[in-house]
């Protein structure tokens, strides 16, 4: 048997293709479906079913177009209710597979309540199992993301699935969906894979004797979760597409205004300092990399009309990939850096970069305004004195109060990376931010200033 791990870093969640003997399912694949399909046919696969574990908040499926293209049967727990045609899967009704693999369901609720796990065994004896949003490497997946009144008793069921995963056997591979960089988690979730037996031992979650125990610890745990998941399960139920390569029309500076005209919003993808240096106004800086698809799909309109602005060496293509897995499909087109712009002499904004030595030494001097833009746990952990709260998608809709739009405002988070896309949330309110891009607060707090 052998299990390809196909890693999406920019969502923290994985699709899995496990094959044996030629035979091969597909376990939560996102729409663009390509990357998929690239690895089937390198390995001559049959994929005989592609499986979904649950009906997904943090993407767009692929899974229907994929099985329609391999001729697979699509795979849907049983009470999920998606309004597409889809094999029900029961709870310990096996799937039959070829050369010896089978797939067995296993109901396990709390991250939805019609979560499935799947247990593939071959000639009968369980290898693996596929846990989607149930059990985690080192956490388990939220169960808040239906609602808060449902929030209490999912995590009870979610404490029961975690009871009866781990009666399969120790050596049992453990291949969850979400990981490290998901807003599906409760903690920080392992990026790897894993087996029954060590998270039995190291899973934090297994120490856990009482339902009661686990939900409130659960429970207790949480952060916000980025506003675009609201509209990825009712997409997910009844009409989750595929998705092509994009086409990313090169922009002249007028055309890219045009477009704003239009009703276009400004997305820049450039490194934190060249946004600084000199950018559009109003537009938001966030860096093209791992977190960049859920921070817009967090700040922007859902499926809003994008401009982007890139460097000449960053993939548009990528970018637009990035964001159609989240539903945005929109993106007009992408104008390379600010030179033309500049040249044109339209309107350029920018701000002042520092680092953590500078604001430490800003603050024996006086206080000067600080924003932390950090989550509200991180917060709640440690903060520096004198510092105000804001939580970067709080500061898209207004600023902490009391700020006097006639001084700088200091924004500081971990790393420098939320500061930076909070500082143009902040010129928006009217506001001089300056970012803190280099160190941040758990530096300052622990003596560590670079």
């Amino acid at each position: 048997m052998d299990v390809r791990s196909i890693r999406t870093r920019s969502l923290g969640d994985t699709t899995y293709i496990m094959s044996h003997h030629g035979a091969a399912v597909v376990v939560d694949p996102q729409r663009d479906i390509d990357r998929f399909l690239d690895v089937i046919a390198a390995d001559g696969l049959t994929v005989t079913h592609v499986l979904e574990t649950h009906l997904h908040n943090d993407y767009i499926s692929g899974g229907r177009d994929l099985a329609a293209r391999t001729g697979a049967d699509l795979v849907l727990p049983a009470g999920s209710g998606a309004t597409f045609p889809f094999v029900p899967a029961f709870h310990l009704e096996d799937l039959d597979g070829e050369g010896g693999l089978a797939i067995r369901p296993l109901h396990t609720p709390g991250h939805t309540p019609t979560h499935t796990s799947y247990v593939a065994l071959v000639t009968g004896t369980p290898v693996a199992v596929f846990t989607g949003g149930s059990l985690l490497v080192g956490s388990a997946g939220r169960t808040d993301l239906l609602g808060d009144d449902l929030a209490h008793q999912l995590a009870v069921l979610q404490f029961g699935s975690l009871q009866r995963l781990a009666t399969l056997p120790d050596a049992t591979g453990v291949y969850p969906t979400h990981g490290e960089g998901s807003f599906c988690t409760t903690s920080r979730a392992g990026r790897t894979t894993s087996t029954i037996g060590r998270e039995k031992t190291d899973n934090p979650l297994y120490r856990f004797a009482a339902a009661e125990d686990f939900a409130e610890s659960q429970l207790a745990g949480l952060v916000p979760y980025p506003a675009y998941y609201r509209f990825m399960g009712p997409i997910n139920r009844t009409d989750p597409r595929a998705v092509a390569p994009p086409v990313v029309p090169e922009l002249s500076a007028a055309e890219a205004a045009e477009h704003m005209a239009r009703g276009a919003r400004v997305l820049d993808g450039r490194d934190r300092n060249v946004f600084a240096a000199g950018h559009i106004p109003g537009a938001v800086g966030i860096e093209l990399g791992d977190s960049f698809a859920p921070w817009v799909g967090w700040l922007f309109e859902f499926d809003s009309p994008l401009v982007l602005v890139l460097d000449h060496g960053q993939d548009a293509i990528a970018a637009a990939v990035e964001l159609a897995r989240i539903g945005f499909e929109h993106v007009t087109g992408v104008m390379r850096g600010m030179e033309e712009w500049g040249a044109a002499r339209r309107p350029v904004a920018s701000h002042r970069t520092t680092d953590s030595h500078h604001l430490a030494a800003a603050m024996a001097d006086g206080v000067p305004q600080v924003v932390d833009v950090r989550d509200p746990l991180e917060w709640a952990s440690g903060h520096l004195d004198g510092s105000r709260h804001g939580y970067v998608p709080d500061l898209a809709r207004k600023p902490p109060e009391g700020l006097d739009p006639g001084v700088p405002v200091w924004l500081v988070c971990r790393s420098g990376t939320r500061a930076s896309i909070a500082a143009g949330l902040l010129e928006r309110h009217g506001l001089t931010p300056i970012v803190v891009t280099k160190g941040g607060v758990p530096d300052l707090l622990g003596g560590r200033v670079p």
